[in-house]
């Protein structure tokens, strides 16, 4: 992941956004005036305070069933995705592309295992964070089963990598590619697919995981975005921008729509020290119930109680927290 200082239990959406740049035009005028960050504003990112951002994200990955939700997909759509990527082959390439510590991977490829049994593996990494690729290396010594494949890891950012094949006049083909949660953190979407996609061999997929264009992420960042406090790292993409940029560039491709849910019950009893910390989350500012300003703050914790936002059941407020998946042909 381009942040350094993330350390995803693996995947997950990202706590900071920049609403989207040119991927769906200007974001809608919302309906009521907005307070914006001003030069004195306290309001700061969440990003310059690692230790609290690694609480807000782990405590992200403990009330959420994001890593459920994506482990399900796994386990029943995943084996017919990849039912044709080996044919014919005694070597099948896999590329991951922010791999974070591997959890994903790894049951990515005991699925490809499970398909192909006895054909040599080679799965290659992308992962800029050298902490990230650590504890990847470390889960891949404490796995059984593996023996068929090797490992190789790179560390640098998906743009690193395209630059870097260029540089080497090299264009390796894949029979599977997949991007689980990274989109976020590519300066150019469209040419990061494009160019990727034209890596897969003719039997390949390139899966994508993102927030859902219909989560509650969506209705939050599209309406309340520009009053957070702004980064450079990353935008503001969901699965429901990219059959524009897949249409565009002339691909063929299947969506697939993951329910996960967040518990943001904490959130409104003031004071919570969880529910702050997933408030820090959801806005990417750190302290926000401390330092946003009251109305942006009102009408913030107004609208998570929405149903664009959220759900209430058996007495909780459940954040959508879906996730959108695209599984793109050759």
């Amino acid at each position: 992941m381009r942040s350094k200082v993330r350390a995803r239990a693996d995947f997950a959406p990202p706590a900071f956004f920049i609403p989207s740049l040119g991927l769906r035009g200007d974001p809608s005028p919302p309906s009521c005036t907005l307070p914006t960050p001003s030069m004195a504003s306290p309001m700061r990112s969440l990003l310059t305070n690692p230790d609290r951002y690694l609480r807000s994200f782990r405590l992200f990955l403990e009330k959420s069933t994001e890593h459920q939700s994506m482990r399900e997909f796994m386990e029943r759509q995943l084996p017919d995705v990849i039912a044709s990527i080996g044919n014919g082959k005694s070597t099948i390439n896999v590329l991951s592309i922010g791999g974070g510590a591997g959890e994903m991977d790894l049951l990515i490829l005991s699925k490809i295992q499970a398909r192909y049994p006895g054909v040599t593996i080679n799965n290659e990494v992308i992962e800029p964070s050298a902490d990230q690729i650590s504890k990847y290396k470390e889960r891949v010594a404490q796995t059984s089963n593996l023996g068929n494949i090797k490992f190789t890891w790179h560390e640098e950012t998906a743009d690193e990598y395209e630059s870097r094949m260029n540089a080497e006049k090299k264009s390796k083909k894949w029979d599977f590619i997949h991007m689980i949660q990274m989109l976020y953190y590519v300066k150019d979407i469209p040419a990061i697919v494009r160019y990727f996609h034209s890596l897969l061999e003719s039997q390949a997929k390139l899966l994508i995981i993102l927030v859902s264009g219909k989560s509650g992420w969506e209705t939050l960042w599209k309406k309340y975005g520009s009053s957070f406090p702004l980064n450079d790292l990353c935008i503001f993409v969901s699965s429901g921008d990219l059959p524009k940029i897949l249409d565009s560039a002339g691909l063929k491709y299947q969506l697939y729509e993951l329910p996960s849910h967040l518990d943001i019950t904490s959130c409104f009893i003031e004071g919570d020290k969880d529910g702050e910390l997933l408030l820090d989350f959801l806005t990417e500012t750190l302290d926000f119930s401390k330092t946003a300003p009251p109305e942006l703050k009102r009408q913030l914790i107004e609208e998570l109680r929405k149903p664009g936002c959220s759900e209430n059941r058996d007495g909780k407020v459940l954040f959508n927290n879906n996730l959108g998946v695209i599984v793109v042909e050759p």
